[in-house]
């Protein structure tokens, strides 16, 4: 959040001319820089203390619609873009310290190479885009022909041909053209490697991972990557195919991608994960799973991320991210699991994960724009069996959040997040397969254990902060306990592990478990099982301190815990464990 608590000083901090060394670099575009939108005779006051946490979303206070509060400021109002931070700040003087608003696009001219947060050094990797003369606020065009994503299993050598036919012309398009396979890649290192400042707060960098922007993000960016492809071999109907790892028929790696001279190969893959290996959606290089157990954990993982742990939308999407938040607040199921797994089950074996496996290189490798492709579509599915609940966020503060992409014709577009909550409207859609792992509810190893009673484990506030270079139990007293049905329905009961601080250049991750008397920590498919936490690299390194939180509700009622008072929690690193610490465990309703 940007506190105005000395608004001289802070115009002060504020760069009066725009940066020109990328023109120089690209001298057939020139930045526009978005501006403060809205009618600023409507912008009313309102008081917010700068000692705003990233984490309010379990207080049912931070729900509230401050809209027509009198003497409040309806921040959904206020869009703060490069350039316009002045004349924000005008309208605030008296009563308002900070300003809370959706993300804005950033600021292209000021695009850097930028240096290794932690180390210091420069990075040597340069991620920034070619510079417009002009930026367009983009329609979503009436949909005329539906685009098809087939599943990549299943779709034909015709298509494939296709496929391969636009990438080869887009890897052939000018180096400076913004559609270039190179550019295109690039998009994705520019929004993730914190190359761009906040726009509206330039002490923090912009990050669209690990946070409620995921999704709609990366569905703006496949949406134009799939739109320049079609454009490129004259076709309005070719769609991505999506890489189907969440189904049995598909967490092979799709054979088209492994020919050494097709388009669609890339040489930085982990070459002992070829076909017909099985896609580990568990993965650790150093905690390997039995190849016996893959597939049966590949589906707890999938129900877990796709039905237990998803029953509040926070869960899903990921911790609320606003102008002023630090990188990474929290990831949502999806992101933090298979996502991240397949990323690293992917890339080159080598501790830097390129291309697939370290996030400033994945856009290199095709097989990202796959992979993303199902990810949308767990979306979507997710959205649908939502039935008649809340399906998304309804705040300004992600509906009006919003971006910058070049479309199919090299023009620079800003583009919402709220115009990307269909994808039919967005004009695609997806081949239908089974989803095995929609019925796939876990069944526990032991049924009414007692081992938190008789674990001697320590309880939870008297161990923490720690760091995770081992396996850690520890006792979690539940606030509640056999609670009613309607209770459950009111309020779902997470466990949440707060103050995970990593080093963002880092492999990491470890799995959570409840109540687990086996200690098995390659079998994930029981009821014991929790959830996860991993990442993958950076090539900027940063520490950051984030937070996940873990559906109890029905792994108690699977496991017949719910009326213990406590539960045995057990943290097992799999991986870069010496570089996690773990601030607290503790168990909340919401």
């Amino acid at each position: 959040m940007f506190c105005f608590n000395n608004i001289s000083q802070t115009m002060a901090t504020i760069p009066l001319s725009w940066s020109t060394h990328l023109s120089q670099r690209q001298p057939n575009f020139v930045a526009e820089p978005p501006r403060l939108t809205g009618d600023p005779s409507k912008i009313r006051r309102f008081a917010v203390s700068c000692n705003h946490t990233n984490h309010g979303r379990d207080q049912k206070h931070d729900r509230e619609n401050v809209e027509n509060i009198p003497g409040k400021l309806d921040r959904r109002n206020v869009l703060l873009g490069v350039g316009g931070l002045y004349e924000a700040a005008s309208l605030v003087l008296s009563d308002s310290p900070a300003i809370a608003s959706p993300v804005s696009s950033p600021d292209f001219t000021k695009c850097t190479r930028g240096t290794n947060l932690n180390t210091q050094k420069p990075l040597d990797v340069d991620c920034c885009p070619p510079l417009a003369s002009g930026i367009i606020e983009y329609k979503l065009p009436p949909v005329q022909n539906m685009r098809f994503r087939p599943a990549a299993q299943l779709a034909g050598k015709e298509y494939y041909a296709k496929f391969e036919k636009a990438i080869e012309l887009m890897k052939a398009l000018p180096a400076d053209d913004p559609r270039n396979f190179m550019q295109q890649a690039n998009v994705h290192c520019a929004y993730c490697n914190l190359t761009y400042e906040q726009a509206g707060d330039p002490k923090q960098k912009l990050q669209i991972h690990n946070c409620w922007h995921f999704y709609p993000w990366h569905r703006w960016y496949l949406y134009f990557y799939e739109r320049i492809l079609g454009k490129l071999i004259g076709d309005p109907t070719f769609g991505l195919p999506f890489w189907n790892w969440d189904h049995p028929g598909g967490m092979v790696m799709p054979e088209p991608f492994t020919k050494k001279d097709s388009s669609l190969y890339d040489a930085r893959r982990n070459k002992t994960h070829l076909p017909p290996v099985l896609l580990d959606l568990a993965y650790s290089a150093k905690s390997p799973t039995k190849p016996s157990k893959i597939l049966p954990n590949n589906l707890t993982v999938m129900y877990g991320e796709m039905v237990r742990n998803v029953k509040k939308i926070d869960d899903f999407y990921g911790e609320k991210y606003v102008t002023g938040t630090a990188p990474n607040p929290g990831p949502g199921t999806v992101e933090r699991g298979s996502h991240i797994a397949a990323h690293a089950w992917t890339g080159e074996a080598t501790p830097s994960g390129e291309d697939m496996g370290n996030f400033y290189s994945t856009g290199r490798d095709v097989i990202f724009y796959a992979h993303h492709a199902n990810v949308d579509r767990l979306w979507t599915i997710w959205r649908g069996l939502r039935g008649t609940k809340p399906k998304d966020y309804t705040e300004a503060d992600w509906l009006e959040a919003d971006f910058l992409f070049y479309d199919e014709n090299a023009q620079l577009v800003r583009v919402r997040v709220k115009d990307t909550l269909e994808n039919e409207k967005m004009g695609y859609v997806y081949q239908e397969v089974d989803l095995p792992w929609l019925q796939n509810r876990p069944t526990p190893r032991v049924k009414k254990s007692k081992v938190a009673a008789t674990s001697g484990a320590p309880a939870a506030e008297t161990v923490f902060p720690l760091k995770l270079d081992k396996v850690v139990k520890v006792l979690v007293t539940r606030p509640k306990k056999s609670r009613s049905k309607n209770d459950k329905e009111k309020e779902e009961e997470l466990l949440v592990i707060e103050g995970i601080e990593v080093d963002t250049a880092k492999f990491v991750r470890f799995d959570v478990f409840v109540n687990d008397e086996e200690d098995k920590a390659d079998e994930l498919d029981k009821a014991e099982y929790a959830g996860c936490f991993s990442q993958i690299p950076h090539k900027n390194s940063i520490n950051v301190k984030t937070r996940i939180r873990l559906g109890l509700t029905e792994l108690l009622e699977d496991l017949g815990s719910e009326d213990d008072e406590k539960i045995l929690v057990s943290l097992v690193p799999k991986d870069g464990g010496d570089d996690i610490s773990i601030g607290g465990i503790k168990i909340i309703y919401v």
